[in-house]
């Protein structure tokens, strides 16, 4: 089902899709050493992004209003902007502020600084600077101080905040002014610290294995498949927390037994995973447009401002844009942090169904507002939180990956999830992560220059 939240005054439904997310750059950074072997790939050729499948196109080219070579574009562009703004992110340190993309094929990357000191350095890179007064620290503090006040008041009447990164701002949205003007007390904060947006949207949740494909739930509720993972010799398949319990039993879309809720989180977190028998075979494939397959190559994370797709049982493949990393929404049901919000739509059923970014995972689907035949917003748990949180292993199309270890050791790994900035050693050199990802078999260091930076 899809999660919505409640609201006061005149109703609408923001549907989780449930049973129904001036220093210079150093010197490593401009250019990391040709094994003999050939040219190191570029961040399109690492990310699959400069060979899109033709239903991705045509559904970027319907929901975004492009032609076939701006869709093209755009995802190249992506690709390519992440690494940029991964390595910005780690020369300007405690004063980045932030990125995110602009233009109709994502041209243009604009990269935040509390420093003016730092605008030559981020223009050396192709990217434009914006000169702002709050760190993304600064940011992800505040919000966190409203996570804490959550979990001592209602949120009913405010079931949204989040980190507005090209806003350089924390915003709260809610039913009405008094009700954003109490949560930011409780928070402890100064109200000119916090941006507020009043709106009659609320979250809900939505009843209702390839990725996109339903499933359903002790017989009774529906919900939608969300990418293959494996934990150990297991398969099975992620998908929201909310859509069952522990323990509960699933059937296929063709109403074959399935498997077993092995792990659920809801509220708190939206994301479970489903054990399957042995009469299913895990994939790395999502339906997309006209049945055709997409088959998923990595998790890494796409900026806000990028293009991304979704798949569910209800409505199909569309396409929309990533507005918001790290969201907390506050359902009727109980309150989610660290989704991310976009722009695509979605309906019940649709819940726990894929997100993708070009053929990089990004979550599954957890609530929104609106629907697929006026528009609305929806909102994703994002995959690699869940992968870290359950020790699952992502199922890609080029390669199998052993099992996720500890995120304590500092040794590159396959099959292990790395945020971006964090710090590893790999034949000897030490490497800085530039994209957060689940680390696939092929992805060593040395050869992926578009996810790690050498330090």
């Amino acid at each position: 089902m899809v999660h919505r939240p409640a609201v006061t005054g005149r109703r609408a439904a923001l549907t989780a899709l449930g049973a129904l997310a001036a220093t210079a750059l150093p010197a490593a950074a401009a250019a990391e050493p040709t094994p003999a072997a050939g040219p190191l790939p570029s961040a399109a050729q690492t990310l699959g992004a400069d060979r899109p499948s033709a239903q991705l196109l045509r559904a970027l080219e319907r929901d975004l209003g492009l032609t076939p070579a701006q869709a093209s574009r755009r995802l190249v562009n992506e690709a390519e902007a992440g690494t940029r703004a991964g390595r910005l992110r780690n020369a300007l340190g405690d004063r980045f502020a932030g990125a995110w993309l602009r233009g109709t094929t994502s041209q243009e990357l604009v990269v935040a600084t509390t420093s003016a000191a730092d605008v030559p350095t981020i223009k050396a890179q192709g990217a434009k600077a914006a000169v702002v007064k709050k760190t993304l620290r600064d940011l992800q503090a505040v919000k966190r101080k409203l996570d804490a006040a959550a979990a001592r008041v209602s949120t009913r009447d405010t079931p949204l905040w989040y980190v507005d990164v090209p806003g350089n701002r924390v915003v709260v949205e809610a039913g009405n002014k008094a009700a954003a003007a109490a949560f930011v007390k409780a928070a402890g904060l100064d109200a000119k610290s916090v941006g507020v947006k009043v709106t009659a949207n609320r979250p809900r949740l939505m009843e209702d294995v390839t990725g996109g494909d339903a499933y359903y739930i002790d017989g009774t509720a529906r919900c939608s498949v969300g990418f293959s993972v494996t934990k150990g010799e297991q398969a099975g398949f992620a998908s929201a927390g909310h859509c069952g319990k522990q323990g509960a039993k699933t059937t296929g879309h063709n109403k074959a037994e399935q498997g077993t809720f092995q792990a659920s989180t809801f509220p708190g977190k939206d994301m479970s995973w489903v054990a399957v028998n042995d009469q299913w075979t895990a994939t790395p494939n999502v339906k997309g447009e006209g049945e055709q397959k997409v088959q998923i190559t990595g998790s890494v994370q796409a900026l806000v401002g990028a293009a991304v797709c979704r798949s569910g049982s209800t409505t199909g493949w569309h396409c929309g844009k990533v507005e918001q990393h790290d969201t907390s929404v506050s359902y009727a049901e109980g309150k989610v942090d660290g989704l991310t919000q976009t722009t695509v739509c979605a309906e019940p059923g649709d819940s726990g169904g894929p997100y993708v970014a070009g053929v990089q995972a990004q979550g599954v689907t957890s609530g929104g507002t609106g629907d697929c035949k006026n528009g609305g917003t929806t909102f994703y748990q994002p995959i690699n939180p869940l992968l870290s949180e359950f020790g699952l292993t992502l199922k890609t199309a080029e390669a199998e990956s052993p099992a996720p270890q500890d995120n304590v050791a500092q040794t590159w790994a396959a099959g292990r999830v790395y945020e971006a900035g964090v710090t590893v050693s790999h034949a000897g050199v030490r490497y800085q992560c530039l994209q957060t990802h689940q680390s696939q078999g092929p992805w060593a260091p040395t050869r992926t220059p578009a996810l790690w930076q050498r330090v």
